[in-house]
């Protein structure tokens, strides 16, 4: 018997990867004819569609009206296509509207937190390579999402970070279509682990001892990299960090997204009172890993996406 919407809807919200890849299969077409309306054919047209697959994963929980989940998706197609055209924002959103729900209902984060569904997303990207896992990060979990931010912080063209994100959505849609509902290890205990590092991490060099955590977790041939800037060791790495202590500067830490051998870490970076221009205001921290270790660092300084 074919399940409705309705029933697709509450069991992908309540975390069935499944039903989810059900609802986008029965809903694509429909989708496809919104942003080929839009932006007509090329490429743009399917990279809409697949990143309203990729932002479905995160904002199912926010579906108020699981009968009207059709023009919800195409709701977001559209925007994204529309953000497409003009390119004002860094990630697609869909209009305000659907995505407004009662104070009381948690947010598609916490939703999502709170359900096996985000098992099977971080499964499925821990899946992805080195790379796509990287664009992926940065695209969906960080400050860092326009494809030039990403570019920059990647070291490569515009048009690689494209190729690269159409075949991470490609397979993370692809992997609804034929999702299980075999359980994946809950990545919650992970995840707090990483926070954990963090914050021992920048407390310590806030206190002044960042020499020390460099020598025990990075490798002793590991890379620093600042785009369309230097590139050094763990010596840069060290130096900076002093310096910018030693100017005032302290950093908090404000989000943290990995998998597998790739770390994101975002802080506010906040200047001193009497040289509140002193330093941009935020820095992300790219992270690559290797046995646990850090074998290269790109230090960022992310441009806020327009309101």
């Amino acid at each position: 018997m074919t399940q409705s919407d309705v029933e697709l809807v509450v069991l992908a919200q309540a975390g069935d990867a499944a039903a989810l890849g059900v609802l986008l299969a029965r809903h694509e077409a429909g989708m496809r004819a919104v942003a080929l309306s839009v932006l007509g054919y090329g490429p743009d047209a399917e990279d809409a569609v697949q990143d309203t697959m990729v932002v479905a994963l995160r904002r199912i929980g926010e579906v108020r009206d699981p009968n009207a989940v059709g023009s919800w998706l195409r709701a977001i197609v559209r925007n994204t296509s529309r953000t497409a055209l003009r390119k004002p924002r860094a990630v697609p959103v869909a209009e305000p509207e659907w995505f407004t729900g009662p104070a009381a209902t948690p947010t598609p984060e916490e939703a999502l937190d709170r359900s096996s569904m985000r098992d099977w997303v971080w499964h499925s990207i821990g899946q992805l390579s080195e790379p796509d896992r990287l664009v992926t990060l940065l695209r969906y979990f960080s400050d860092a999402s326009s494809y030039e931010q990403i570019a920059a912080v990647c070291g490569v063209p515009v048009g690689t970070v494209r190729s690269r994100l159409n075949h991470a959505r490609r397979a993370l849609a692809g992997g609804l279509r034929t999702a299980a509902t075999t359980a994946h290890t809950d990545v919650a205990a992970a995840n707090d682990a990483r926070w954990r590092e963090g914050r021992d991490v920048i407390a310590t060099a806030m206190a002044g001892d960042f020499e020390r955590v460099v020598r025990e977790s990075w490798w002793p041939n590991a890379e620093m990299i600042v785009p369309g800037g230097p590139r050094g060791g763990r010596d840069m790495a060290i130096n900076g960090m002093n310096r910018d202590l030693t100017a005032g500067v302290r950093q908090r830490l404000r989000n943290v997204a990995a998998s597998g051998d790739v770390l994101i870490w975002e802080t506010d970076l906040i200047s001193p009172p009497d040289d509140p221009e002193h330093c941009p205001p935020a820095a992300l921290w790219l992270q690559v890993l290797r046995e646990g270790r850090v074998r290269q660092l790109t230090l960022f300084h992310p441009v806020p996406a327009l309101v």
